[in-house]
C-alpha cells in the first residue's frame, strides 16, 4: 500500500432514496451523500447494488448522478455504476454518463454481465469494450454471488495490463487465493477494493486498498476508523472494530440487500424509503431483530 489511493479506502454504495410513492428522492440523496462524507467515506459509489440499479431507469439514474455532484462539489471522488448484461447498452450508457456535468464523473464501475453467463473470453471482451469508450478509471465488480460467473483471476489479471484505464477491482469473493494471485500479478497501482464488508481487514492484509462499503451507509465513522487504524499500523484496534462490527456486517445480508440497510437507516431517524419491487421492505420481526444487533453492536463500539 506505498501509494495513495485514487478514490480513497472508503467508498460506500450509497442507498437510492425513494419517496412514498416510489418515486427518486433526489434532495433525500443529496442530503445522505452530504451526511456519508461527514461521516468519514472517502468517496461514493452511486446507484450500485446497493442502489437499487436493476430497478432504476437509465434517465433516473442520470439525474441521481446530477444530484450527489451537485451535493458533495467538485472534490469528492463519485463512482457511477454503469455496467449491465449487454455491452452495446453499457458502452452507450457508459459514454453518456462520464458526460454529465462536463465530465465530472471520477469513474465508473462496471460490473459481470449477469444472467447470459459468458465464458472468460466474453467478460474481458466486455469490460474491455466499456473501458475502450472512455477515458476514466474504471473499477471492476466481480461478485459471482449475484452474476454467477467468477472473473478468473487469469482475465483480471489480462484486464490490468492490456487496458491502461482498468484500474481497480471491486472483489466481492471470499477466496483469498484467488485475491492474493490478483495482487501479486497486477501492477502496483490496480487497486483492489473488498466488496464484502466482512472481507475489508482480510483484504487489506493481502495488499488490498479499502473497501465499496454497504455497511458505511450506517456505521461509516466506525469503518473509517477500522481502515486508518490498519494502515497506521495499529492492528489490535483494526481488529477490535472489525470484531464489532461484524455481526452487524454479516445481519445486513440475511435478506437481500439493501432491504436491511434502508431500514436501518429509519432506525437511526435516516429515512430514505422503501425499496422498489421485486425487493419488498422488512419485515416488523426483520426490524425489531435489526434493532437488538444494531445496539449491541453500537455498544460495544462505544466501548472501544
Amino acid at each position: 500500500m506505498a501509494h495513495s489511493p485514487r478514490f480513497g479506502r472508503l467508498l460506500t454504495a450509497m442507498v437510492t432514496p425513494f419517496k412514498n410513492d416510489g418515486s427518486l428522492d433526489l434532495p433525500r440523496a443529496q442530503e445522505l451523500a452530504k451526511t456519508l462524507m461527514r461521516q468519514g467515506n472517502d468517496g461514493l459509489i452511486v446507484n450500485g447494488t446497493t442502489g437499487e440499479s436493476p430497478t432504476i431507469s437509465r434517465d433516473e439514474r442520470c439525474a441521481l448522478f446530477e444530484a450527489v455532484i451537485d451535493a458533495v462539489g467538485p472534490d469528492v471522488p463519485i463512482v457511477a455504476n454503469v455496467g449491465d448484461n449487454c455491452t452495446e447498452d453499457s458502452v452507450l450508457f457508459a459514454r453518456r454518463v462520464c458526460a454529465l456535468k462536463n465530465g465530472r464523473i471520477n469513474g465508473i464501475m462496471v460490473v459481470t454481465p449477469y444472467f447470459n453467463k459468458p465464458p472468460q473470453e466474453g467478460i474481458y471482451q466486455h469490460m474491455r469494450s466499456v473501458a475502450e469508450a472512455v477515458e476514466v478509471p474504471v473499477v471492476v465488480y466481480n461478485i459471482p454471488g449475484r452474476s454467477v460467473v467468477n472473473i478468473e483471476p487469469e482475465t483480471i489479471i489480462r484486464l490490468a495490463a492490456d487496458v491502461p484505464n482498468i484500474r481497480a477491482l471491486k472483489q466481492a469473493n471470499e477466496d483469498m487465493a484467488q485475491l492474493e494471485k490478483i495482487v501479486a500479478n497486477t501492477p502496483e497501482d490496480f487497486e483492489i477494493f473488498a466488496g464484502d464488508d466482512c472481507l475489508t481487514l482480510p483484504n487489506l492484509e493481502r495488499g488490498g486498498v479499502g473497501v465499496i462499503s454497504t455497511i458505511g451507509n450506517i456505521a461509516g465513522p466506525a469503518m473509517s476508523k477500522m481502515i486508518e487504524s490498519y494502515v497506521d499500523g495499529d492492528f489490535s484496534t483494526a481488529k477490535a472494530i472489525d470484531e464489532a462490527l461484524r455481526p452487524l456486517q454479516t445481519h445486513l445480508f440475511t435478506t437481500a440487500n439493501p432491504i436491511l440497510v434502508k431500514r436501518a437507516l429509519a432506525l437511526l431517524d435516516f429515512p430514505v424509503g422503501g425499496v422498489r419491487l421485486p425487493l419488498v421492505n422488512a419485515t416488523d420481526e426483520q426490524s425489531r431483530e435489526l434493532l437488538d444487533v444494531m445496539n449491541e453492536t453500537f455498544r460495544r463500539l462505544d466501548e472501544l
